[in-house]
């Protein structure tokens, strides 16, 4: 009787997405892109209205709420099902490569947007390909609060659209740098639905500012050694290589982002760096494989939406072509990323390794400024050339920890831990008070930034002292293991000399600021007590003022060493409220 009954279900199914189709044929879909000049982008309101409409009249669309935005509107996510399954469970990730598209995370870049709407329906009406072993799953606009806010002038080096939306979100937040640190409701909601999608390929389609150059077309492929060897390997010599030569088959040429601002490009540059806070350097956290697309933002609009559809269709034929070894790729990474291995905590360009690519320039140089009469910057579109220049596109690790068994974070640290309960990472809870031997960071150094940055005055160049204690922990503290697929985003938010990590994001700011003092007039008496009872460190006193001639000169200075060593001074100062157990 179930066996009729699904079968029922599935000849309905078709059934109506066979009359979707004709339906489709009596009705006019056109976008609101597709309707306008070739310069003219979708409002939000179109935008969303468009994919109900999808939603309603096709089986194999469906558009859902995931979360909300700092603008009070929700965020929507569209899905295509060739199937017209749509449930979050283990059917995407066991039997369907999962590919995650988002659009407007800078509104005013909206060439993904329009780019995107025409994509989805396409696929919903079989006028390309199929995707027949991937499910693909869509934002239509990330930053919502920025498309609201809607212009023609923000973006005064790019050529078109004639209105678009603002790079700040509704708190004026740069969302492509919120992903680690998660400041916004639009990032908070963006984790909880990627971490359910599990995606296996993601892409967040930009447009570029910088350099003058031929191509409408740039890419930043994700830093591939960030997702480890075999599949960092997988992604830059077979995945990345193949989409490419499909754009190439559709004379589109391709060159990575020109990450190039105020010279030229014919130099020479560099793989982008995108850690963490970024959305690749955020996706590669879970071995998602991840694209940037960088449309040029001098280039006509109209070729700009057509190559970033084009670029979301090849990636999509070779996910769909080739799901089963990427999905497997996926899996076996997580073996590099054991107990006891060195993980990279910092990177630097390889300079050793250099690639010659033919990039298509224009004929640059500098002439007097009719504003300020200094030398400024031009290209001449007259004079366009190709020639060989370097490219740098290999990172070497720079700086490295030990992956311990697990960390133990205290229950008082409530905004990390519901962060990262957000990113769906595991945590036991101690069942007792109990007292454990770990491994103990001190911050010995770090560096703070002069002026804000994404709500932060950010640390760096972070340095810390390691040491073996036994520590008193309580009932319903968390206990995060690293056996599991989170292990990178523990690692890289935890260890606070990690570029992106939640100390040098702030979260742990309280432990820099001395919460007890000492009178000096009463501690001089408590001082010489202490280091009679205590020579070894009295004579330590004394080697330091022999080499330190200021330190010497100063009474002030003596005496607050002192109170360093000795049992007054408070131990949580500098103390890094998060431990390892080896």
């Amino acid at each position: 009787m179930k066996l009729k009954y699904q079968s029922a279900m599935r000849f309905l199914t078709i059934s109506l997405l066979f009359f979707s189709i004709s339906m489709f044929s009596q009705n006019d879909l056109s976008s609101p892109f597709e309707r306008g000049n070739g310069n003219q982008s979708t409002t939000y309101e179109d935008c969303i209205a468009f994919y109900e409409q999808l939603d309603e009249r096709f089986a194999n669309i469906q558009m859902i709420y995931k979360g909300t935005t700092d603008s009070g509107r929700p965020l929507h996510l569209v899905l295509f099902s060739s199937e017209g399954k749509f449930d979050f469970d283990e059917y995407f990730t066991k039997n369907k490569a999962v590919i995650l598209i988002n659009n407007g995370i800078h509104a005013g870049e909206p060439d993904g947007i329009d780019a995107t709407m025409m994509l989805m329906r396409d696929l919903a009406m079989g006028k390309i390909k199929t995707a027949k072993n991937t499910f693909i799953a869509a934002i239509p606009v990330y930053n919502v609060g920025g498309m609201l806010n809607r212009n023609s002038y923000s973006r005064a080096n790019q050529n078109g659209p004639e209105e678009y939306g603002f790079r700040g979100n509704g708190r004026n937040y740069d969302l492509n740098r919120d992903f680690i640190k998660s400041d916004t409701k639009n990032s908070r909601s963006f984790q909880k639905l990627f971490t359910e999608l599990n995606p296996d390929i993601f892409i967040d389609n930009h447009v570029s500012n910088g350099a003058d150059y031929q191509y409408t077309f740039t890419c930043i492929a994700t830093q591939h050694e960030r997702l480890g060897n075999k599949l960092g390997n997988y992604f830059i010599n077979e995945l990345y290589p193949l989409i490419i030569k499909d754009m190439y088959k559709k004379n589109i040429d391709v060159v990575p982002y020109v990450n190039i601002h105020g010279d030229m490009p014919d130099k020479g540059f560099e793989q982008f760096r995108d850690t963490p806070r970024y959305a690749t350097g955020y996706t590669t956290l879970f071995h998602t494989l991840g694209f940037v697309p960088e449309t040029h933002m001098l280039k006509i609009y109209k070729e700009r939406v057509k190559v970033t559809y084009e670029f979301m269709v090849s990636t999509i034929n070779f996910a769909d072509a080739n799901w089963q070894k990427i999905k497997q790729m996926r899996k076996d990474a997580l073996n590099e990323y054991q107990v006891g291995m060195q993980y990279p905590l910092d990177w630097a360009i390889d300079s050793t390794k250099v690639s010659y690519i033919d990039f298509k320039g224009y004929q640059g140089g500098y002439k007097p400024s009719d504003i300020s009469g200094k030398d400024r910057l031009y290209y001449d579109k007259s004079k366009p050339f190709t020639k060989k220049i370097p490219f740098y596109g290999n990172y070497k690790a720079t700086k490295f920890v030990s992956i311990p068994k697990a960390y133990i974070i205290p229950q008082s640290q409530w905004q990390v831990l519901d962060l990262l309960e957000l990113n769906n990472i595991n945590a036991q809870r101690l069942q007792k008070d109990t007292i454990m031997e770990v491994e103990s960071y001190k911050i010995e150094s770090y560096q703070t930034s002069k002026s804000p940055y994404e709500g932060h005055y950010g640390h760096y160049n972070t340095k810390v002292s390691k040491s073996t204690q036994k520590v008193q922990f309580y009932y319903g503290d968390y206990v995060f293991y690293t056996n599991q697929p989170g292990v990178k985003y523990l690692v890289e938010t935890l260890e606070p000399e990690a570029v992106d990590s939640y100390f040098n994001w702030n979260f742990f700011d309280p432990i820099l600021q001395q919460k007890e003092y000492f009178s000096s007039y009463v501690f001089e008496d408590l001082a010489k007590e202490f280091l009679d009872k205590n020579p070894k460190i009295k004579a330590e006193l004394e080697q330091k003022k022999q080499n330190d001639k200021a330190f010497a000169e100063n009474g002030a200075a003596q005496l607050d060493w002192v109170y360093r060593q000795s049992p007054y001074y408070e131990k949580a100062h500098l103390q890094y409220p998060v431990y390892r157990i080896r």
